[in-house]
């Protein structure tokens, strides 16, 4: 399909894309800038100018949403990637994904000499002795941890980390100019690490990571209701865990099946 040579006001595009997306309405397209998924000009009037590339980015993020099931933080990584969108362009819905929105793709120091002790990252709290979290608040970044910490929690090598990382498997975050990864990337690395030194196709494992965005998305669909509403963050966030916890026990029983077909073949 041939794509606009010359700006397009909003109207245009819309009209342009609904040739293949008949159900698209014009909200999503003024929801998708919102969200920082495509940034037009404006005209002196006010007026929005679509480019050729702003009519490639949205195509391509209905695509991820429609098609893939991929969460809209997760698509605007994607169109930053394929060169679609600004890196500087930020959601304005969402300012705390901003600096999660630029993964990290080398980790260039070594793992120093221990010359002290390494407080642990995690630990275990039995239930009856957690403390109050009102009375004793906790830093954002209290689960948060440098490169050489992860090398060292996860026990592989800089240049496999590198691999991975590359792989778009973690998702660093930046706190004072300094990368930081998040507890959960100890699991992750090392699950990784063992495929990778199984031979595994590297390719298969960011299919593995886009499987996982399409699980969040479906996710994120269910519970669209609740963006705009009345309830809580915390309510929110109870709701969300809940229907996550059904949609990954109908994933469990639908693996389950399947992969016991696969081994009785």
């Amino acid at each position: 399909m041939n794509t606009p040579v010359v700006p397009l006001k909003i109207g245009q595009v819309h009209s342009l894309l609904r040739r293949d997306h008949p159900n698209l309405e014009l909200s999503k397209i003024r929801y998708y800038e919102e969200m920082g998924l495509v940034a037009p000009a404006r005209s002196r009037k006010g007026y929005r100018l679509y480019s050729e590339k702003d009519v490639a980015c949205l195509r391509e993020a209905i695509r991820l949403a429609d098609e893939e099931f991929v969460p809209l933080r997760v698509i605007r990584v994607r169109l930053i990637e394929q060169g679609l969108l600004k890196e500087e362009q930020r959601m304005s819905t969402a300012p705390r994904h901003a600096a999660r929105s630029t993964p990290a793709k080398v980790v260039s120091l070594p793992v120093p000499a221990p010359t002290t002790p390494t407080p642990p990252i995690l630990v275990a709290v039995p239930d009856d002795d957690a403390p109050d979290d009102s009375a004793s608040p906790v830093s954002a970044f209290a689960d948060r941890m440098s490169a050489n910490q992860l090398l060292e929690e996860s026990r592989v090598e800089p240049e496999l980390l590198n691999k991975i990382l590359s792989l778009g498997l973690l998702t660093p975050s930046s706190h004072d100019g300094d990368v930081a990864f998040s507890t959960h990337d100890i699991v992750i690395v090392q699950a990784a690490a063992a495929l990778l030194r199984g031979g595994a196709d590297p390719r298969l494992l960011g299919a593995l990571r886009r499987v996982v965005e399409r699980q969040v998305g479906i996710i994120d669909d269910l519970t669209a209701d609740l963006r705009g509403g009345t309830s809580t963050s915390s309510e929110v966030t109870f709701v969300r865990r809940e229907v996550a916890g059904d949609v990954e026990a109908l994933r469990a029983a639908l693996f389950e099946r399947e992969l016991s077909d696969f081994l009785n073949r």
